[in-house]
């Protein structure tokens, strides 16, 4: 089931039940155009098949990657799916992740927004997870602006990790547009979490500075990323730690992403200390919404969260959910134009 968000302004945002996934955006360009922005598919089957990279949807239990798909709290060990390259726990797990579980869809309406509540229950022990988790994902448009805001909330009745983000893939010239390599993008981050080569984070946290990690300046994103083609990422899948003002609550600045031609410009704010910033280096000219194909490079991801891998590292900020206490995490993604 597929909702429709739309505002004063035209923006127009659809999600569907399944994964509470975004599989539309509609934002004008410089000259008022609407073009969706977010790479997607025509209908659910081509959300359950093999070219479904996440796209666009509620990405969790915990996103990013658990490492051998193991942890252990209070001194019981858990163990979860391998699901990335047999090695690794991705994004959540197998097939009852909460990007292919159904969710409860509820629309509200008031003076200044107009929005979407999906609720899911995830059972103790789903995905290998302990505790009955009670989410709440919700999609705000802001009516007088072009502004959308993803809201999640959660509580528990056991200690559990909980990290979630929403997996959209952006092209600000348009979903299907062949290349993201000349956006300019500045991310607010002057460090980053080390990782191996297979994407797992060290421990260490190093400086971006003289590095091809370096968005501190808006910056071309194909300027350097051929200096990691032959990394375990393969271009840009790298989590960044932002640069958190505490006086900037609840909210602080992430990252921008401008696209040359459109002038379509992203600001992006989130009350979470990482951003993962992802390439689309495995995208693999799967055929999405009308028709368009998706080339490799063709999309970029800015997921807000936790840094990967938390529950295996104490000195990261904490993943875990208490009971009695609420999870709550909050991004907003603006839209506007580069009047440049």
């Amino acid at each position: 089931e597929i909702y429709t968000l739309t505002n004063d302004t035209g923006m127009t945002a659809k999600v569907m039940t399944r994964g509470a996934t975004l599989v539309e955006l509609h934002v004008p360009d410089k000259d008022g155009n609407m073009n969706d922005v977010i790479l997607g598919f025509d209908d659910v089957s081509g959300y359950e098949s093999e070219g479904n990279q996440y796209f666009g949807c509620t990405t969790g239990r915990v996103c990013n990657r658990i490492d051998s798909g193991r942890f252990t709290l209070d001194d019981k060990n858990y163990t979860l799916a391998k699901n990335d390259g047999d090695k690794h726990h991705l994004h959540g797990g197998g097939e009852n992740s909460l990007d292919k579980v159904v969710w409860n869809a509820k629309a509200f309406d008031s003076e200044k927004v107009t929005g979407l509540i999906f609720t899911y229950t995830s059972p103790d022990g789903e995905e290998g997870y302990p505790g009955n988790l009670s989410i709440r994902v919700i999609y705000l448009l802001v009516k007088a602006q072009n502004l959308l805001r993803i809201d999640y909330e959660a509580t528990t009745d056991q200690r559990t990790p909980i990290n979630l983000t929403n997996h959209m893939y952006l092209n600000l010239e348009g979903a299907g547009s062949p290349t993201v390599l000349d956006h300019k993008l500045q991310i607010n981050a002057d460090q980053y979490t080390v990782a191996n080569e297979e994407l797992i984070p060290t421990g260490e946290i190093a400086e971006v500075s003289g590095t091809p990690l370096d968005f501190r300046q808006s910056t071309r994103i194909g300027d350097r990323i051929e200096q990691l083609t032959d990394t375990g990422a393969k271009g840009y899948d790298h989590n960044y730690v932002l640069n958190v003002n505490r006086q900037d609550r609840p909210q602080h600045f992430v990252a921008t992403l401008t696209a040359p031609t459109s002038g379509r410009l992203l600001t992006i704010h989130s009350t979470e200390p990482g951003v993962q910033l992802y390439s689309g280096n495995f995208l693999m000219g799967q055929t999405g919404k009308d028709g368009k194909v998706y080339p490799h490079r063709s999309a970029i991801c800015l997921e807000t969260q936790h840094y990967p891998d938390s529950v295996n590292h104490d000195d990261f900020p904490s993943t875990i959910l208490n009971p009695g206490e609420t999870f709550v995490s909050q991004t907003t993604y603006r839209f506007t134009t580069d009047e440049n």
